[in-house]
């Protein structure tokens, strides 16, 4: 069964390339600079803007003189740990909440769902951008604020799964047996519907990391000197008369290969767990 899912994973060119371009970001952000030392406190306006291959800087400086490499490490790191706790803290939190509605049915799922109903009519950039801008952002604040509208649609979708395997014979044997619903819940139902969890997982992580930039881009980011590849973003559009090209383009193109390629694993992940996929 392993090795079959692997075969499937791999055989998908545009997973693989996404593995591979994940990889190559994280290297660079976390490995980069150990190579690439620079200075990323402290402000030097009188090399504020300059352009690519200038005063030895390969892409640049910023409009508060940092080296464009260097800051595009140091954001891709905060960027990067935001989406990923963000996304992996909802989709745990998520999986149990679903799992447990759909299990016990009744009055529980209703009410559970009824919760999940109001929280979903509410638009999610509306709740991320007003608790940002009550409570001053660090990056524990955003990974509470981000997984806290992001749980919503792994818990209606291990929900569902979970409806249908509370009726599975060896959860009824289980029943049978004396278990309860704890055991039921994390021994039976959360391992079988783990392969729907691993794929929604990786889509959780790309859309966490979108609302990031989302709420750097509204001036809803992490105080300096600290940042991120949306507050990069933001602060080159206000030179785009300019013509300063190199304070927008590298952030953008991160975002979008970052993005690009936890969507392309999901799609690899989705094929390699879905049985009808297979063929």
């Amino acid at each position: 069964m392993a090795r079959r899912t692997l075969r499937v994973f791999t055989g998908n060119k545009l997973a693989l390339t996404g593995v591979v371009v994940l990889l190559l970001l994280l290297a660079f952000s976390y490995l980069g600079p150990l190579v690439h030392d620079t200075e990323q406190v402290h402000t030097d306006l009188s090399q504020a803007n300059r352009p690519p291959g200038g005063s030895g800087h390969l892409l640049g400086t910023t409009d508060l003189g940092y080296d464009m490499v260097g800051r595009l490490m140091v954001a891709g790191q905060t960027s990067l740990e935001i989406g990923l706790a963000a996304g992996l803290l909802a989709t745990l939190f998520g999986t149990v909440y679903g799992a447990v509605s759909g299990y016990f049915g009744g009055w529980v799922d209703a009410a559970m769902m009824r919760v999940t109903d109001a929280a979903l009519a509410i638009p999610a950039m509306f709740l991320l951008v007003v608790v940002a801008a009550i409570i001053t952002p660090s990056k524990g604040v955003l990974i509470m604020i981000i997984a806290g509208v992001a749980w919503l649609s792994p818990a209606r979708l291990v929900r569902g799964e979970a409806l249908s395997l509370r009726n599975r014979e060896y959860v009824q044997a289980m029943r049978m047996m004396g278990g309860g619903g704890t055991r039921a819940v994390f021994r039976h139902i959360v391992p079988n519907a783990v392969g729907t969890v691993i794929v929604n997982c990786t889509f959780q992580i790309a859309d966490a990391i979108l609302y990031v930039s989302y709420l750097a881009f509204l001036g809803l980011s992490i105080p300096p000197p600290s940042a991120d590849w949306g507050s990069m973003l933001s602060a080159g559009i206000t030179y785009t008369q300019n013509g300063y090209w190199w304070l927008i383009f590298p952030p953008g193109i991160a975002i979008v290969l970052v993005v690009a390629a936890f969507n392309f694993i999901g799609d690899g992940l989705r094929d390699a767990f879905e049985v009808r996929l297979r063929k």
